[in-house]
């Protein structure tokens, strides 16, 4: 493959692979504590061509790996006691099938057994490592540093976790995240948050953003597939001037 078409080439990978980040982040425009997805580009050069230099051989770009935008999301009022959000940073602690899982979406619901669970049904913890008995019939009350009561009479604390670098944790499905280590990632006690009761936080995936960027990564798109068409034409007159010397 010639230079020209396998650059183009590795740069209609790289755009595909920021499509298929850029469709996520769309799809979940509209769900709660969403925190959207953003790839960091690089250049790749084979070890062939490291090893045998060509001047014509270039790097070719690729989507070295995707990061988190953690920015807050707007919050919006919902009326909904059981709906918690967050201002700051820091994560609601959750009993997930595997171990703990993070999470900024406080879409919080009572179970038929009176505890507080994510729409998955993870148990919301609490400060002490336990989680939430309620009475289905009393009125809930969220402070804004997480202290449940009803009835007048403290419950408990939520567990408000946050991380040294957000960075380091890995997305786990959803909303939800989880840490690679819990040893070398280690969460902390949050201290700059408040909740927020009867509130929700917004996506951070802006549809416009999304928007526009889907119109840019089109666009680059198709006119690396005008290169794979240019690089190809190339070659087909190179070979036919190859023939006319040869007869």
């Amino acid at each position: 493959m010639d230079p020209l078409t396998a650059a183009a080439a590795a740069g209609l990978q790289s755009r595909m692979d920021s499509l298929d980040l850029l469709a996520n982040n769309l799809a979940n425009t509209s769900t709660s504590g969403y925190k959207s997805d953003r790839e960091f580009y690089n250049t790749y050069l084979s070890a062939d061509a490291l090893n045998n230099p060509d001047p014509a051989v270039g790097d070719s770009p690729v989507v070295e790996r995707h990061w988190t935008d953690f920015a807050q999301g707007s919050l919006t009022s919902t009326g909904n006691p059981t709906d918690l959000a967050l201002s700051g940073r820091g994560f609601f602690a959750v009993n997930g099938p595997n171990g703990t899982l993070y999470t900024r979406n406080g879409s919080f619901q009572v179970s038929p057994q009176g505890a507080l669970v994510t729409t998955e049904g993870y148990a919301v913890r609490m400060s002490d490592g336990t989680t939430l008995t309620l009475d289905p019939s009393a009125q809930l009350a969220v402070a804004a540093d997480g202290t449940v009561s009803q009835n007048g009479a403290a419950l408990g604390q939520l567990q408000l976790a946050d991380f040294a670098d957000p960075s380091l944790l890995e997305k786990a499905f959803g909303t939800n995240f989880q840490s690679p280590d819990p040893q070398k990632v280690a969460p902390q006690s949050a201290t700059n948050v408040q909740v927020a009761q009867g509130k929700l936080e917004s996506s951070n995936a802006s549809p416009t953003e999304s928007a526009a960027r889907m119109v840019m990564l089109l666009r680059h798109f198709e006119m690396l597939q005008k290169a794979v068409k240019i690089g190809a034409e190339m070659n087909r007159q190179a070979m036919e001037e190859v023939a006319k010397v040869g007869s």
